[in-house]
């Protein structure tokens, strides 16, 4: 982005955090020298510790109407310009990343504390246009950011795998068996062990495919997009599939909130429900793409 915007940011403060719902909750409307923002967004997540938040807003004309096609913009908003809705996170799982809502009624957004959604969904442009060189800067939006929600989903599940062998260790079922004794639970173990390893090793995988080949002066297709987000999601439902294995052989004391299994198993379903791991229209998209088939409008979002 424009470096006015930096130098405002971490000029005085280098430590500055800041938020970031995505999502097009909110509305910018042209004015003179930038855009008047509202909007009401969801999970804002670790919005009490940061100055400045990031909204996703869909453009409109001057009258306030969304433009067609829809056109999405980011813009950087300062703390003093929006409200975070105290009671807005009461949930089931993942209680600690204190995902608020934030409600912006009004603002008025210089032009250069904003950016175009398409510009950095491809990577290049933006970093281009900015005088960025360096490769993570050219690399596409829609497989840096699902790349940090979907690692905290496999490092919960990893955490729920060895919460699940120290609890097991020394466990005598109700049957007056040892754990380590039953052949059935450890060969569940074992294969839900690899299944999580799997999710971390083709996360990883995909994000390095994509760098790599920038990094070569090489531009990332679409199709190069699509196969890194088709990996990205199920390796979170791989990961998330073999906890519920592993939990459903921990038994019924699993359950009990003293016990740190049940805690990692719900914040593993939630971390699940992101919007950046829903698989079905995703799924329709890249299946499309490797049949060679262009895919259209709404099949191409998230990509």
């Amino acid at each position: 982005m424009d470096r006015t915007l930096q130098q405002e940011l971490w000029g005085e403060n280098p430590d500055t955090w800041m938020a970031s719902p995505y999502a097009a909750q909110g509305t910018a409307v042209p004015t003179d020298g930038g855009w008047i923002v509202k909007g009401h967004w969801n999970f804002s997540s670790g919005t009490d510790h940061c100055d400045w938040v990031v909204l996703g807003t869909l453009v409109c004309d001057e009258k306030g109407a969304p433009v067609q096609p829809p056109t999405m913009m980011h813009v950087v908003i300062p703390r003093k310009d929006y409200t975070i809705v105290d009671d807005s996170w009461d949930v089931i799982g993942l209680s600690g990343t204190g995902s608020k809502d934030v409600i912006v009624d009004g603002a008025f957004i210089p032009a250069y504390r904003t950016i175009g959604a398409d510009e950095v969904a491809e990577g290049e442009v933006a970093a281009e246009r900015a005088g960025r060189t360096e490769t993570l800067y050219k690399m596409p939006f829609w497989a840096m950011f699902p790349l940090g929600i979907t690692a905290a989903v496999i490092g919960i599940c990893e955490g729920a795998l060895a919460a699940h062998l120290d609890y097991q260790r020394n466990r005598i079922s109700a049957m007056g068996v040892r754990i380590k004794d039953d052949p059935y639970v450890l060969s569940a173990i074992s294969e839900n062990a690899a299944d999580i390893a799997a999710s971390r090793t083709q996360l990883l995988d995909g994000v390095s495919r994509l760098y790599d080949k920038i990094d070569a002066g090489e531009s990332v297709t679409f199709e190069d997009r699509s196969f890194v987000r088709r990996n990205q999601v199920r390796s979170a439902w791989r990961a998330v599939s073999a906890v519920d294995e592993i939990f459903a052989r921990s038994g019924g004391n699993a359950a009990r909130r003293t016990n740190v299994l049940q805690r990692f198993w719900r914040d593993a379903h939630v971390g699940l429900q992101h919007a950046i791991h829903t698989p079905g229209t995703l799924y329709h998209s890249v299946a499309l793409t490797s049949m060679g088939v262009e895919p259209e409008g709404h099949l191409r979002m998230m990509i």
